[in-house]
Order: structure tokens, then sequence, then C-alpha cells
């Protein structure tokens, strides 16, 4: 893909960590242009230290925090990232949260909270970005799924419910941007060990916890964006090991 992705502005949620950290590190090297959002400014502004000591300059970086699930400053990020850098080529809608709960356990109001990142959250800012692709004749809006987006796991109902429904919204837009030149990729990832693991939903609201799990490296995940493109790939799925 060398080439491929110089200069393209590839917008990453969930950047301050795990998949969405690393895959900043690889488009570095690429020569993309990159912006950084995140909930953790500290962290976001570590990722973009990294980033120009693999060769981006400070102009190449845009760091833009925000809260997925705060809907209401979705219109103005996109506003700055298209003011910054003119367009938008790629974005990765990497944030969400994860869950470890037994299923008869889980409070209904933790589904509600889950589906509002992981869910409606990545909806609202794909809907954003959209006009700004038909506009400009293309773009591409990867999406972090997971292999429990395409079957159930144990521990997880909420978690393994809302990769289901970005499946379902995702392969829809897919379908209607045929012939459009936008191209949706669905990233299938097993268990990655980040700060994601830190901060997972329970059974009951507001209530957190640490799960360790095996880890999945995540530095080679840009070889698909062209690899999608190129043979219209839908679903990627990441092998458990790497």
């Amino acid at each position: 893909i060398a080439g491929k992705l110089r200069n393209k502005v590839v917008w990453i949620t969930g950047a301050s960590s795990g998949l969405g950290e690393y895959l900043a590190y690889e488009l570095s090297k690429h020569g993309s242009k990159i912006v950084l959002s995140g909930t953790s400014q500290e962290r976001l502004n570590k990722v973009k230290s990294k980033c120009k000591e693999m060769g981006l300059k400070e102009e190449d970086i845009l760091v833009l925090p925000f809260n997925m699930a705060d809907y209401k400053v979705h219109e103005e990020c996109v506003q700055k990232v298209v003011q910054k850098f003119q367009k938008i080529d790629i974005l990765v809608n990497n944030a969400g949260r994860s869950q470890r709960a037994k299923f008869e356990e889980i409070d209904v109001q933790v589904d509600k909270d889950l589906f509002e990142i992981n869910v409606f959250g990545t909806l609202n800012l794909t809907r954003k970005v959209l006009p700004h692709f038909i506009a400009n004749g293309g773009g591409q809006f990867a999406v972090t799924s997971s292999c429990v987006g395409k079957m159930g796991a144990a521990f997880s109902a909420s978690y393994t419910a809302s990769k289901h429904a970005l499946h379902g919204y995702f392969e829809t837009l897919r379908t209607e941007m045929s012939g459009k030149n936008i191209d949706v990729t669905m990233l299938c990832p097993g268990p990655i060990f980040s700060h994601f693991l830190e901060n997972a939903f329970t059974a009951t609201p507001g209530q957190v916890r640490f799960i360790l799990h095996i880890f999945n490296k995540s530095n080679k995940i840009c070889n698909f964006f062209s690899v999608s493109r190129r043979f219209n790939i839908f679903s990627i799925f990441l092998p458990l090991f790497s």
C-alpha cells in the first residue's frame, strides 16, 4: 500500500489507546494526515507526539477530543476537521466500550448506555460525515466491530448485541452507497489487550471493571484499508493471535 495512504485525511475515534493508537502510528509511517479523537486529551497528546517522532509534522495532525455519546458536538467536530484539512478521506469508527456480565444480571440501563456509545454515537458521527463524502465524490468508513459481531459470546450480551447492530446498519449503508465510490469496511478483531479493557461495563449501571484477556497486535490494520477497497471486501476478520 506504499503511497496509497500518503496525504489521505484519516479521522480515528478511540485513538488514545489500543487499535486506534497503533493505527495512528502505522498511518504516520505512510504519510497520512491524521485526526486523533477520544475522551482523554492527555493520552491523545502522547499519541500525537509519537506520530511526530515517526515523521509527521505538526500541521499533519489534529487532536480533537470529544465524547461519542455527546451527539451535539459531532457536527462541530466535522467542521473543525474540514476547516483544518479541507477534506476527510477515511473515518475510522473505532471508539467503543467493552463489557463482562451474566445475561440474567444485566440491567436494561446498561444495554442503553453501551448502545449510546458503541452504536448511536458511531451512527450519528457517520451521518454527519456522509454528506461530505457524497459531495466530494467518495470516501471510506472503517468500523471496528469484533468477532462477536458475527457470532454470540458468553458474558458480554450487551456488547455482542451492539456489534451485531453495527453490522446491520453499515451493511445497509454499504448497499445504499453502491456506485457512489463510498466504501464500508467492518474490522472484526479478536480480543486486544489495551485500555479498552480497563473500563468494561458490567451488569450494573455506572459500574466498570478491568478485564484481562489475550493480547492481539493491532499495528498492521491500516493495510486493510487499501485491500478492502481494491477487492470490495466488507468484513475483515483478524486472528486472535498475530
